[in-house]
């Protein structure tokens, strides 16, 4: 049986990860919109680098949970046949042991040139400019995709959902375009469609079968029947 596994905000906010919003919405003043596109990096990069360095330091605080150890687990007895696609710019699936990972959205723990395209693995901070470790220039952005920007690897998750046998949609709000659309893509390829959610998602309806709670005890449980 082949599985693709889609990951959402939901998976990392059980293990603590900061959203970076205050009680109205904002991040230093900023809508959190206002510092993820490209138009805002144009304008205020060490704004933008600010935001992402925050978000990549706290990374240092938090740990995989339940969930993402389970999703390992069944890598581990599944190996090719488990594909996790994640929503999540955080490393967490992959400091818990899970090495097919496609980031639709890019890793805050990598930086991207523009001036040659290069990509580098990347802990400290972006602001002030440092140079790419490729070609010397100071071009450097986070390695994430903005609004108005098209996700990373769609080829190969398409790919993946036309040979998968089972879906499953893991803490995500079925609200965020490509990836809400990708249970009707797998329904129409002929796989089997799970939801494990902490509530109905916005596409919940699409599913063939929903489970509803926290996905540090919902994901672990999910493997366990699959292992067998």
């Amino acid at each position: 049986m082949r599985i693709v596994a889609l990951t959402g905000a939901g998976i990392s906010a059980e293990s603590g990860v900061p959203t970076f919003r205050d009680a109205d919405g904002l991040w230093e003043g900023h809508r959190v919109e206002d510092v993820a596109t490209p138009e805002a990096f144009e304008r205020q990069p060490d704004v933008v680098h600010r935001f992402y360095d925050a978000r990549r330091a706290a990374l240092a605080s938090v740990e995989p949970n339940a969930a993402h150890l389970a999703l390992a687990r069944l890598e581990e007895a599944w190996g090719d046949d488990l594909l996790v696609v994640t929503q999540n710019i955080d490393d967490l699936h992959e400091r818990a042991g899970s090495s097919r990972v496609l980031h639709l959205h890019g890793e805050l723990r990598s930086a991207l040139c523009r001036a040659c395209a290069g990509r580098h693995a990347w802990e400290g901070d972006l602001v002030g400019g440092p140079p790419c470790p490729s070609c010397g220039s100071r071009g450097l952005r986070p390695d994430v995709v903005w609004f108005g920007e098209v996700p990373y690897e769609m080829d190969r998750v398409f790919g993946a959902l036309d040979s998968a046998d089972l879906f499953v949609s893991i803490g995500t709000s079925g609200a965020v375009y490509p990836a809400a659309g990708f249970v009707l893509a797998a329904r129409a390829y002929g796989a089997r469609t799970l939801e494990l959610n902490l509530v109905p998602s916005e596409g919940s309806h699409h599913f063939h079968e929903a489970r509803h709670g926290p996905a540090g005890e919902l994901v672990p449980e999910w493997v366990d029947e699959v292992l067998g």
